[in-house]
């Protein structure tokens, strides 16, 4: 292939990554280091008490955001380096608590707090789903010829529902009287509060995530169970091997560039998980990486945003995701190197 059919099939995808991905991601690193505010000004305010004869009046100095002509609030734009990510990290006060061994001081900073649950979330979640979209998809390819194709569309019923509307339902099923809770009230005996405490929502976000995903890894993996050699199956059945060993030793390393496929794929997924956090609304029990970032851009009482500050979220979130891709992305370039 010529450089220039080359350029044709690769150009426009380069350009789209360039446009969507990597001018985006230039822009946010470089507000991470400037913060924006609007100037303000002291100004004299004169407040009378109603009255005829003895009207009071009082003077006092209140401070108030300078307009410019056309009545906006002028803001100024300041270089501040790495402030913004020491005011998502607070190191000092990180390193002070983890050198007392005080763990509930560095949970109640809201960085630490997000890292440990979307950290938490992710690695958790991620051998449920490879395990369960692997079972699904051997069922599926287990299946009679007439109803495979019912079973890979029921299958596929969880991943396609939005993801939003998904958790929405989870949660009236087991928020305060909903169908769920009531029957396992009913089989329990004893009131139960699944939104009173955070672990057990950290557990219903995680089966949630489990049962929204597995799905798409079960379709890939049944993909890729139509191209394992059949000979070396045959082979291993007449030599005695049992049922787990034929998955273990054939079908498994076979499958192998597949699962580390999903696992990336996941890994990406869930470290940016947000859906889960506003569904259940676990905001003053848990919150992840992303839903701080969110949090950042939203305005306060008098309207500011921390664009800075959500910028450096966002920036230590990407770091955290390169960090977790660094496994896979080794193992899928030694088997490259190895193939050849």
């Amino acid at each position: 292939m010529n450089f220039r059919t080359f350029a044709a099939f690769v150009g426009p995808s380069v350009f789209m990554m360039l446009l969507f991905i990597a001018f985006p991601l230039v822009s946010v690193f470089k507000q991470s280091f400037y913060v924006t505010q609007p100037l303000y000004e002291s100004v004299e305010i004169e407040t009378c008490t109603p009255g005829f004869l003895t009207q009071t009046c009082v003077t006092e100095t209140v401070s108030q955001p300078q307009l410019d002509e056309e009545g906006k609030i002028i803001t100024q734009t300041q270089f501040v380096g790495w402030e913004s990510y020491r005011n998502v990290l607070e190191p000092e006060r990180a390193w002070r608590a983890i050198s007392d061994g005080n763990w509930n001081v560095l949970s109640t900073i809201n960085f630490w707090k997000a890292l440990r649950f979307t950290l938490t979330f992710t690695l958790i979640t991620l051998p449920l789903v490879i395990v369960c979209g692997l079972g699904i998809a051997v069922m599926i390819n287990n299946a009679a010829q007439a109803i495979r194709g019912p079973v890979i569309f029921i299958s596929l019923l969880p991943f396609i529902i939005t993801p939003v509307i998904g958790v929405l339902s989870v949660n009236w099923l087991f928020r305060g009287d909903g169908i769920l809770t009531a029957l396992l009230e009913w089989w329990l005996n004893r009131d139960i509060a699944l939104f009173a405490q955070a672990w057990t929502i950290e557990i219903l976000m995680m089966l949630y995530r489990v049962w929204h995903v597995a799905p798409f890894a079960a379709i890939v993996f049944y993909a890729g169970l139509q191209t394992v050699n059949q000979d070396s199956l045959e082979s291993a059945v007449i030599d005695g091997a049992t049922r787990w060993q034929r998955m273990k030793y054939i079908v498994i390393p076979h499958l192998m560039p597949l699962i580390i496929f999903v696992s990336m794929i996941h890994l990406m997924d869930s470290y940016r998980v947000f859906e889960e956090i506003v569904g259940f609304a676990s905001q003053g029990y848990v919150i992840s990486l992303q839903w701080l970032t969110y949090d950042f851009l939203v305005p306060d009482q008098a309207g500011n945003r921390s664009i800075s500050r959500a910028s450096a979220s966002a920036m230590l979130t990407m770091i955290g995701i390169a960090i977790l891709l660094i496994f896979p992305l080794r193992r899928t370039w030694r088997d490259h190197k190895g193939g050849h």
